[in-house]
């Protein structure tokens, strides 16, 4: 099925392509900034690798899809996405090629759409480039991925100067590199200011109980694949521990869709006290939620880079980390998924509240929260709308406008 948008718009189209809930939240600032400025159209694409989450996501900053691709999945398999995302994108990007392609991260929807870009020689601009784990496997395969988007991007938006250097020893030249920060900050601060409803209104009462401070919140998010099985057991029974261990903790855990990982994590946690177990947050929610936690047990990329902003520390459910600016700055300490180590470190932190407070107290090392119109300006500049970034939109990675907690 090709897919078509039709635009009278007087000045260029910069189409951001957007699969994921993650590349929903860091994009819609990019959408929302470009608006703001009026120098570029944002056209946004849904994929429809995961519509309904992109979609819930973008309304939470007022940002509605140009344009959703329609897919027949039948065995859910990254050759069958491919096969059928490559063909709409580039029968839309023949019928109306925009001026530059926006996309985020590292998702199979990330690949395509600067695969059909790159082929239509349409400038591909990578937002959150140069994340390394160095390895292959882990996480497996979005290290491949933004290493292939990498190769053909002809403007690479850095998160932080790590990411920056990474890009460097690679061979990209500095004419086609910036450091904007991470836009997930930026989309924090959207969500704070709006404080919407919960989605789920049992929540509110958690959120209550961790806010007057007769309930610490511990936030547990289990979602990767290699996280599945024998790790998540591990990570359940020392959830479970702690509990017991501490009374004042309760904890929230969204469950996985995936029906195996949820009957597994109802097994181990649904008949303990203080444990709440629920749907898949939306964004709001999960923001809030965070943003009254304690502390957070996390495999999640996208929290280590939301957290910092509430100085809340993250416990690293994986081996490694892409994110290494947060395990520097102390807001993240990798600890893997052996029940024992997770029990051991999320006691000591429990155990010492100014130890905690002092992990994150150097704020966010992912930006200030203007990564969006940094994102602007620069395509303001690859489009020829701009002769140069104006020296106030150098990142200050250390400043968080977040100092307080919603």
């Amino acid at each position: 099925m090709s897919l078509r948008i039709v635009s009278t718009s007087p000045v260029p189209e910069v189409h951001l392509v957007v699969g994921t809930r993650p590349e929903a939240i860091k994009l819609a600032p990019v959408a929302l900034d470009l608006a703001r400025s009026g120098r570029m159209k944002a056209v946004v694409l849904a994929t429809g690798q995961h519509p309904t989450m992109v979609h819930q996501a973008l309304a939470a900053f007022g940002v509605k899809a140009d344009a959703t691709m329609r897919l027949d999945r039948v065995d859910g398999g990254l050759v069958e996405l491919y096969a059928q995302l490559l063909p709409q994108l580039d029968a839309l990007w023949a019928d109306r090629p925009p001026a530059a392609v926006v996309v985020q991260g590292d998702t199979s929807s990330t690949v395509a759409g600067a695969l059909a870009a790159f082929w239509r020689r349409v400038p591909v601009v990578h937002l959150e480039a140069g994340l390394r784990s160095f390895d292959l496997d882990s996480p497996f395969p979005e290290e491949a991925n933004r290493r292939m988007v990498g190769a053909i991007a002809r403007l690479h938006l850095a998160p932080t100067e790590r990411a920056a250097n990474n890009l460097r020893r690679e061979g990209v030249a500095e004419d086609r590199l910036l450091v904007v920060g991470n836009t997930v900050v930026d989309a924090v601060g959207t969500v704070v200011r709006n404080r919407t409803p919960f989605g789920q209104p049992d929540l509110a009462a958690v959120e209550a109980r961790a806010l007057s401070g007769n309930r610490r919140l511990l936030l547990v998010t289990v979602h990767r694949r290699e996280s599945w099985g024998e790790p998540l057991a591990g990570v359940l029974n020392a959830v479970r521990t702690i509990v017991r261990e501490h009374q004042d903790v309760e904890v929230v855990l969204p469950a996985h869709p995936n029906p195996q990982v949820r009957d597994q994590v109802r097994q181990a946690l649904g008949d303990c006290q203080r444990v709440t177990i629920t749907e898949p947050l939306d964004y709001p929610d999960l923001v809030r939620l965070l943003a009254a936690s304690t502390l957070v047990l996390s495999d999640s990329g996208g929290i280590q880079e939301e957290a910092p902003s509430f100085k809340v520390p993250v416990m690293v459910l994986r081996d490694v980390t892409e994110r290494q600016e947060a395990v520097d700055a102390g807001c993240a300490l990798l600890v893997g998924t052996d029940e024992e180590r997770v029990t051991a470190v999320a006691g000591r932190l429990l155990g010492n509240p100014a130890f905690t407070a002092q992990l994150t107290a150097s704020g966010n090392p992912f930006g200030d929260g203007l990564a969006g119109e940094r994102t602007e300006q620069a395509l303001a500049v690859l489009l020829g709308l701009a002769e140069q970034m104006p020296d106030q939109f150098v990142p200050q990675a250390t400043e968080v406008r977040l100092s307080q907690r919603a």
